[in-house]
């Protein structure tokens, strides 16, 4: 799977709406059929950073998501509401789910 984080500095007049403003966006995405999943949290740390987590099946799909006219749309107007560029960290791995964090293990 393409597994991909991205650090999104939303201008503070915005980052309590940032979920409604990107919403159509993130809904689009998470229809897609390579899609896995597409998540937002907000930072504990900077409430004016939203942090992305997600996934694609594979290139293929991350392909079909960048060439998507709601991605096309987003690249125009999401950026309006940002205090600087996203950065991300991108990578391919041979899994398609989450693994279970072990160390952590609750008993069934």
């Amino acid at each position: 799977m393409i597994f991909i984080t991205a650090k999104f500095p939303v201008l503070p007049e915005h980052a309590d709406r940032w979920i409604e403003i990107s919403e159509s966006f993130t809904q689009s995405t998470r229809n897609e059929d390579g899609c896995l999943w597409f998540e937002w949290s907000r930072s504990v740390s900077d409430p004016n950073e939203y942090v992305l987590i997600e996934a694609f099946r594979d290139d293929a799909a991350a392909g079909v998501h960048v060439n998507s006219d709601h991605f096309k749309v987003a690249t125009q107007t999401l950026p309006a509401y940002l205090s600087q560029t996203p950065k991300i960290v991108n990578f391919t791995i041979p899994q398609d789910d989450w693994s279970e964090l072990g160390e952590l293990r609750v008993a069934d």
